[in-house]
């Protein structure tokens, strides 16, 4: 699978490619907090590629600075995963080991995640970054294939450009790529691709994905305890607090 539809879709300029190969050992020497971790990125990881540097003098967006964070150019980087690779953890150890705000697209065989991460000045560590929730998409194949887009990805990647994203600043501009995040995995549950509108409605959308997927967790837990329970009256409970997830689900997918 290309990563090319990822980065073609974000049409950045020739002027902010880097497009330098990353070696492995930045990631063990930054990133990796145990040999478990270490041994992940040894067998994980095939390739990184740094694709890109976006800065105040290459596509005109003011840096962002304030006693929280500091954004001063965001990457953009590719990493193929071999098949071995735990895509999850690994995607968190890359995050964490750029201490720039980071544009992240993974391939594993033919998946392909695009993923973001906020990150804040450690409240620890003088001079330390670290990072908040990791946001990742998968992307359909058929939504990196020419031949075959699907209506809500295509919108997808094409909201992603850098010349349509939101200019306040860099972290303005980061939040942006995270809306539209948000609103693909919105999608797929509502059937449309929407933009939020401002940034308390983006970050409305996000709270109600995250409870619409706790919800989902807690069914899927609940119908599994329902099919083994041989207690009958238990098993009308169980049934009516499944009821009860269903409907709350339902009122969150109207909200979407």
């Amino acid at each position: 699978m290309s990563f090319a539809p990822v980065i073609d879709a974000l049409g950045i300029p020739p002027s902010a490619l880097v497009e330098q190969r990353v070696p492995k050992k930045l990631l063990l020497e930054h990133g990796a907090p145990t040999a478990a971790d270490k041994r992940q990125i040894q067998d994980g990881i095939e390739e990184i590629i740094w694709v890109a540097a976006l800065k105040p003098t290459n596509i005109g967006v003011p840096a962002f600075q304030d006693a929280v964070r500091e954004y001063l150019e965001i990457a953009v980087l590719t990493v193929e995963l071999r098949l071995v690779a735990k895509p999850a953890r690994l995607i968190e150890l890359i995050h964490r080991a750029i201490p720039y705000p980071l544009v992240l697209a993974t391939v594993q065989g033919e998946a392909v995640t695009l993923s973001l991460a906020h990150k804040r000045w450690s409240q620890g560590e003088a001079g330390k970054v670290v990072i908040e929730d990791v946001r990742q998409v998968n992307l359909s194949s058929a939504a990196l294939s020419p031949d075959a887009p699907t209506n809500q990805e295509d919108a997808f990647l094409a909201s992603l450009a850098v010349s349509r994203l939101p200019a306040g600043d860099l972290f303005v501009l980061y939040d942006g790529i995270l809306a539209r995040l948000a609103a693909l995995e919105a999608s797929r549950i509502t059937g449309a691709f929407a933009l939020p509108e401002s940034g308390g409605d983006a970050s409305a959308l996000q709270e109600g994905l995250d409870r619409h997927a706790k919800l989902q967790r807690d069914l899927e837990q609940l119908r599994a305890k329902a099919g083994k329970e041989r207690q009958m009256n238990r098993r009308v409970e169980l049934n009516v607090e499944i009821q009860r997830l269903q409907s709350e689900i339902s009122a969150i997918q109207t909200e979407l």
